[in-house]
């Protein structure tokens, strides 16, 4: 069982999936540090902004998925639509959520002049634009691209998991 496990780590889906994450909150990270000169590493765990990092983990998942079995394969389409899906909740659903949480955050600033409510405020940065997960979408078809064709010499994940 616990090889099992460990074959996870050997996996190049697992890696793209990961690394597409990684690269895409990095980014976001660096795109914040650019506009507020400020390194915040809570942008490594956020939602939001640019690119979409759900959006890279997906479309980098479903990319090295139709890499290593074939396009033609019905895990692909699984993927695939599990990818589509994970985008469109990002630029629609949530998206909305966000908006609402900013108006939701005037009315309840214009309120706290008059009473004395609560000065929690909700979470605004939620969704995504269009152009946020397309990047997103390329940054993960980039790096399944480069994590496949790069797991077909193995060496890069038999440091991981061992001989």
């Amino acid at each position: 069982m616990q090889a099992d496990f460990m074959d996870l780590f050997a996996n190049p889906c697992f890696w793209a999936a990961f690394w597409s994450w990684t690269i895409a909150q990095s980014v976001k990270m660096l795109c914040a540090l650019s506009r507020t000169r400020r390194l915040d590493f809570s942008y490594l765990v956020s939602t939001g902004g640019m690119p979409s990092a759900h959006s890279a983990f997906a479309t980098g998942m479903a990319t090295a998925i139709g890499l290593e079995a074939g396009f033609g394969s019905p895990v692909v389409i699984v993927a695939m639509a599990f990818a589509m899906i994970t985008m469109f909740d990002a630029s629609t659903v949530r998206r909305a959520a966000g908006q609402q949480a900013r108006l939701l955050n005037e009315m309840i600033a214009e309120l706290f002049k008059e009473h004395h409510l609560s000065e929690v405020k909700l979470k605004e940065l939620l969704g995504h634009t269009r152009l946020e997960v397309l990047m997103g979408a390329v940054i993960g078809i980039l790096t399944a691209l480069l994590v496949v064709s790069t797991s077909a010499n193995a060496d890069c994940f038999s440091a991981v998991v061992g001989p």
